[in-house]
Parts: C-alpha cells; sequence; structure tokens
C-alpha cells in the first residue's frame, strides 16, 4: 500500500509558537478575490472538518488566469459529480500569500494542496514546510518525471529531491503589431516578426519601427514594475557569455558579474537614451504603445496576451525575445503544485494527486491565458502546437533562465523590487549603470548576511 511519504526534518523556526498564534488569531486575511473558500478557510482556522471527500485548494491567480482556473475548477467538480469535492481560495499575489502558506503550514492547518512558483517552492521546502513529491506519489495519478519539461522538472527540486509539480512555464516574450511590423519590412512568412539575431540586427529593426510610428521601436515598463524590469536584465544579462549567478549558497554569497551588469544596463539605457525606446513609462501605457501603434514592439510576460486579445482590430503576434548575444535565454518562471506538509492518508493523498492530474489535463485551458504546459501529453499534442500565437514561443521553455534560489528571491520578492527599482532608474536615465549596480550589490549583501526568517 502506498502512503503519504514520511516528512523531512523541519529546519528549527524562529518564533514558531508566535507564528502560531498569529495564525489563531485570525492572522490568514483573506483577499477580495476569493472564490469559493468560506469552507476551507473557516476548516482550516478553527480545526473543523470538511467532508472527508473535500480537496482543499489554494492559489494566488487573478484576472485572466483566475478566470480561465474557475472553468478548470468547475470542470474537476464535474469530474466528481459534487460540489462539495473542492475547496478553493483565492488570496494576494506575491509575499502575503507564501506569508499566509507558511503561517497555516506552522500551524498544522494547511490546504491539502497550494500553487507556488518554482522559485519560491524551493525557501518552502528548504524550511521544512512540503512534503516530498516521489515517484510513487506521482504514480498515483498515473504520473512520472518523464511527463514534464526536463528544464521545470529541475527548477523544482531542492537538494535533489522534487518538491512541486510544473504546470506551466511563463516566460518574458516580445508582442509585436504585425500592421507596424508588416510596414518596417520584419514580418516572416508566416505573418510573424522574423528571426532578429544579434545588437546591430536588432537596433537596426527598432530604428525601422520607429520610422514607422514616428514614435518609438519598442516599449516596455520602467516605472513601477519592477518585476518587469527585472526581467528585462536577466533575459538580456543571461544571454550573454561571462554570466554569473546573482546569487549563490541559498542566497548568502552575492556573486553576480558587476562588469558585464553595468556594460548589459549601459546597452538598455542606450536605447531610451536615443529614443528607440521610451525612457518613462508604466505598463499599461506600454501596452498601449504598442496596440495603437506607437511602437512595433512590446515586452513582457506571456500572460498579457488576455489583454491584447481583448483589443478590437489589434493585429498581432508573440515571439521569444531575440537572441542579441551569445546565446539564447529568457527570464521564466513556473507555476507548480506543492503539498503543504501536513499527514494525510493514502485516500486523501490519492484525491489530492487526482486533483492536480485533472488540472494537468485541462492544459490546453490553462495554455490559451499564454502559459506554456510543461506537462508533456498537452506540449506535445497537436491541438497545443497548432495554438496561436502561442506555440510560437513555446521552445523558450526548454531555455528558461529561473532566478537563484534564496529566502528573498523569486516572483513578488524584495529581490525584485530591490534589483528592479535600480534597473527602472537607469532606464529612466536617473541613474549610471554603475552606480545602479553598486547599489544592487549594497542592498543584496544585507539580505545575504541575513538569517532565513523561516
Amino acid at each position: 500500500m502506498t502512503s503519504s511519504p514520511p516528512p523531512p526534518p523541519r529546519r528549527a523556526i524562529r518564533r514558531r509558537s508566535l507564528l502560531r498564534g498569529g495564525l489563531a488569531a485570525g492572522g490568514l486575511g483573506l483577499a477580495a478575490g476569493t472564490a469559493g473558500c468560506g469552507s476551507a478557510l473557516s476548516a482550516g482556522i478553527a480545526g473543523t472538518r470538511l467532508d472527508p471527500g473535500t480537496v482543499t485548494f489554494w492559489n494566488l491567480f487573478g484576472g485572466g488566469d483566475g478566470a480561465r482556473l474557475l472553468l478548470m475548477l468547475d470542470e474537476y467538480r464535474r469530474q466528481q459529480g459534487s460540489t462539495d469535492s473542492l475547496q478553493a481560495a483565492t488570496f494576494a499575489w506575491g509575499n502575503p500569500y507564501y506569508t499566509k502558506v507558511s503561517l497555516a503550514t506552522l500551524g498544522d492547518k494547511p490546504p491539502d494542496v497550494a500553487v507556488s512558483h518554482l522559485t519560491r517552492a524551493t525557501n518552502l521546502a528548504a524550511a521544512g514546510l512540503l512534503a516530498e513529491i516521489t515517484e510513487d506519489v506521482l504514480a498515483l495519478a498515473g504520473l512520472s518525471a518523464a511527463d514534464f519539461n526536463p528544464k521545470a522538472w529541475q527548477a523544482s527540486q531542492h537538494e535533489g529531491r522534487v518538491y512541486a509539480i510544473p504546470m506551466d512555464t511563463h516566460p518574458w516574450v516580445v508582442f509585436s503589431n504585425t500592421a507596424v511590423c508588416e510596414q518596417a519590412g520584419l514580418l516572416g512568412p508566416d505573418g510573424a516578426l522574423a528571426p532578429i539575431t544579434g545588437i546591430e540586427a536588432w537596433e537596426a529593426a527598432l530604428t525601422a519601427l520607429k520610422d514607422v510610428t514616428g514614435q518609438y521601436g519598442a516599449s516596455t515598463a520602467t516605472v513601477n514594475d519592477t518585476s518587469n524590469c527585472w526581467r528585462y536584465l536577466q533575459t538580456m544579462y543571461s544571454q550573454r557569455e561571462g554570466n554569473t549567478p546573482f546569487l549563490s549558497e541559498e542566497g548568502q554569497e552575492i556573486t553576480m558579474n558587476d562588469d558585464l551588469l553595468v556594460d548589459t544596463l549601459a546597452i538598455m539605457q542606450g536605447w531610451t537614451r536615443s529614443g528607440l525606446m521610451p525612457a518613462t513609462i508604466e505598463g499599461a501605457g506600454a501596452q498601449t504603445q504598442m496596440f495603437q501603434g506607437q511602437s512595433g514592439l512590446y515586452f513582457n510576460g506571456e500572460w498579457e496576451i488576455t489583454t491584447a486579445q481583448g483589443i478590437e482590430g489589434l493585429e498581432f503576434s508573440m515571439g521569444p525575445f531575440p537572441t542579441l548575444f551569445d546565446q539564447p535565454a529568457a527570464q521564466a518562471d513556473s507555476h507548480a503544485f506543492v503539498l503543504p506538509l501536513m499527514e494525510r492518508d493514502e485516500d486523501q493523498l490519492r484525491r489530492t494527486m487526482g486533483f492536480v492530474k485533472s488540472m494537468l489535463d485541462q492544459g490546453m485551458t490553462w495554455s490559451e491565458g499564454g502559459h506554456v504546459p510543461t506537462y508533456l501529453p498537452i506540449f506535445q499534442s497537436p491541438e497545443y502546437q497548432a495554438l496561436q500565437p502561442q506555440a510560437n514561443y513555446a521552445p523558450v521553455a526548454d531555455y528558461a533562465v529561473y532566478d537563484a534560489p534564496a529566502w528573498y528571491s523569486g516572483s513578488g520578492s524584495n529581490f525584485e523590487e530591490i534589483v528592479g527599482a535600480e534597473i527602472g532608474l537607469t532606464l529612466q536615465g536617473s541613474k549610471s549603470p554603475e552606480d545602479a549596480v553598486a547599489s544592487m550589490r549594497s542592498q543584496l549583501e544585507a539580505y545575504a548576511r541575513t538569517a532565513n526568517p523561516l
């Protein structure tokens, strides 16, 4: 008989009693976007029991992702023949969500399964807050490690053990206004942006696009979006020979290549100073420029496909960020399913894994929102390979660059806030690349010297 794997030893956690007390006092404030979660949340806080056949699930999805998730959750309930088969709760994205998952696990009242970014799951695993996902656990749902994209599967591991089941890869990509790109002579025979390789060809393309629009060649957020700024730099820096991880030793050492970062930032700043790209613009403004033909290209995460699809009359395509330096690379993360540490009997574990399998099987619904499926039966299906423009950038999943692990790094983290803010100031022309990199290092070293609070 297969049972839940033995829990890994928990790392000593400071203020555990205080954290548990905060949880009992109602520290799990619920975000406004909660869907169908009342029973699950009250059960988690008060210790009351749900129907023994109910799977509890926490996530952080809003917007288009949230809407698609609701369809998938309803399909799971339909498959089970009962609305009581699932209780799902949606919380605010970023640090608040991961705090809630940590507190609930420390208080021995976590959900059966939760969503985590892979870049945040490693810290939860290092703190002893996740159950290991062995081949026996995967087999309960007819799954194996071979069913998943190898790059994402590797990123789901901590110290050689698997603690997450990747649902997707969501890379930083390029959106293109096909009408503008056609006028600039940059479209390929498939109607998408033709491949561009190298800095010289890239700057020529931006110049051609600027000539068509009369304003800019490309746009991306430089103000009030530290995550986007970080993705931009990480993509560029990771394409360069000689790049080193920003962090090593679980964040205890700062190992970024300062000289290479200064040079990379100087190149990026050159595009805003020359007017090929706007120097000061928020995310919505950068989108609007591409939508309205004021720029030919727009850089962001592929999830913005839902926004672009909602613009009446807009003809657009999407593709990988061009290889401008020595090797293809694009910053990315993955949404994944994790099993918070708790005592589970075989039936409970089997139900939980059955829920995960149902979500993976519905990967086409999820992929319509832009994310690249990591579950290979979906990725390799004719339906996904024919999905446009999503299939154009699907190969990025094989060379995705995940953030270096640390308690303060990953999607929506303090690391992104610190580094992204310095990048934004550089692109705006308010700071030199040299000063920005020095400030990054100074601020990150303070975190590197601080013990993991979990």
